[in-house]
């Protein structure tokens, strides 16, 4: 084993950005601003969460070939730039067909980003001899992440309060990503991944790496592995922010007299903003933690499977708890989904890491967040449109089901070998 990885300059330049990253104000409130400020509907925005997933699946694999080949530092910067336009988009637009252009710009930002931060990651790890550590390490930068998010929310509950209107976090949004635009400015050129010395013309450097992608994504564990990983982060991604909604409706059983002296509004805020802070604390410290709970399984097939079917009947009893009006079990199931979601993703992408040429990892990463979207992409317009029939809880736990009978075709077996292709 290399030596213990140190938290050096690049240690927290990397914990910085998940923390610059994350302060996105309006993610703790997006769902209710879309059903009261921008008056749309459960379907209308199953919709738009599914043009986000659907685009950033169109241009997934091109951004992560654009990574490996041209360099990840500045496709990073072109993906907090579609980000800054989108944030200011979403203030402005007021209507659902003018949603879509901010959603479109999100789904590039988004597209550009997944998988190329990673793959800088691991660059910097195999240039310190820290690859055996990418767990652990992977698992570090994304508590920051995740305790970035839980300063975000109480900062976005602030402002919320201040401001009287849930809209205005976009705009607030909009100053810790031009901090973070920075701060990628600032990091080496090794970590691009640029490939030197060689005169390869960019078409065929495009059509190497296509090449070795799909060379390695034609093996079936490999792509049984990265379905396992995006299964359930699509399922994620499609739900998590209906916990929105179970907490808003917890005004309803507030003591009178805390009614009568506050606004029905404020209450929400403050609930949503204390209780995404401590979520976020606990995913925190779940993906710092995600190494240590790795070693106590006989690998790490074992565990992701685990975690998966965990999740999913989690997420079942979740939805069913809030239609039987136990609002206060739902959120803590719900709490328990993204916690686990943060248990299983530093474990997948080292998973994956380990199992794929590092000259094609952002292509691959990219691949996986694709296949997380398409998944993301029906989870989302499907439960928008049975949340408007049945409710959202009916409409998760309706998933979930779909989700288990899918389960027996992502499961890994026991056995476990690194083995880069």
């Amino acid at each position: 084993m290399s030596e213990k990885f140190r938290k050096d300059g690049q240690y927290y330049k990397f914990c910085l950005y998940g923390f610059l990253k994350n302060q996105r104000f309006f993610e703790p409130f997006i769902l209710l601003i879309f059903l009261y400020n921008k008056d749309l509907s459960y379907t209308e925005i199953g919709s738009l969460y599914s043009i986000r997933f659907i685009l950033r699946t169109i241009f997934e694999v091109p951004s992560g070939i654009a990574a490996d080949a041209m360099g990840r530092r500045g496709t990073m910067l072109f993906s907090y730039g579609f980000y800054m336009i989108s944030f200011l988009a979403y203030y402005f637009a007021e209507s659902f067909l003018w949603l879509i252009v901010p959603t479109i710009f999100f789904a590039l930002g988004d597209a550009f980003r997944t998988g190329t931060h990673k793959a800088m990651i691991f660059e910097y790890l195999k240039s310190k001899g820290w690859q055996d550590q990418k767990v652990e390490y992977y698992g570090h930068t994304r508590s920051w992440s995740q305790g970035g998010s839980a300063i975000s929310s109480l900062i976005a509950a602030g402002l919320v309060l201040i401001s009287k209107n849930y809209n205005s976090v976009f705009l607030y949004s909009f100053i810790p990503y031009s901090i973070g635009f920075v701060l990628l400015a600032t990091y080496p050129k090794h970590l691009s991944g640029i490939r030197q010395g060689t005169k390869q013309k960019l078409k065929s450097m495009f059509a190497d790496i296509l090449t070795e992608s799909v060379k390695s994504m034609r093996r079936f564990l490999n792509l049984k592995l990265i379905f396992n990983v995006a299964l359930f982060s699509g399922f994620y991604n499609a739900s998590k922010d209906y916990l929105q909604i179970i907490i808003s409706s917890l005004v309803l059983a507030m003591p009178i007299y805390i009614s009568s002296r506050y606004s029905e509004q404020e209450i929400t805020i403050v609930q949503i903003g204390l209780i995404y802070f401590i979520l976020y604390f606990l995913t925190a410290f779940a993906s710092r933690n995600t190494g240590n709970l790795n070693s106590r399984f006989i690998s790490t097939h074992i565990y992701l499977n685990f975690l998966l079917l965990t999740g999913i009947l989690t997420g079942a009893a979740a939805g069913l708890s809030y239609s039987f009006g136990l609002t206060g079990m739902s959120i803590v199931l719900f709490v328990c989904i993204l916690v686990i979601e943060n248990l299983r993703r530093p474990a997948g992408v080292a998973c994956i890491a380990d199992q794929f040429d590092e000259r094609i990892l952002a292509s691959v990463l990219s691949a996986e967040s694709q296949i997380s979207s398409v998944i993301g992409a029906i989870l989302s317009f499907g439960i928008g449109v049975f949340a408007d029939l049945t409710g959202p809880g009916y409409a998760i736990a309706g998933a979930c089901f779909v989700l288990l009978l899918l389960f027996p075709m992502v499961r890994l077996s026991a056995s476990y070998r690194n083995t880069i292709v």
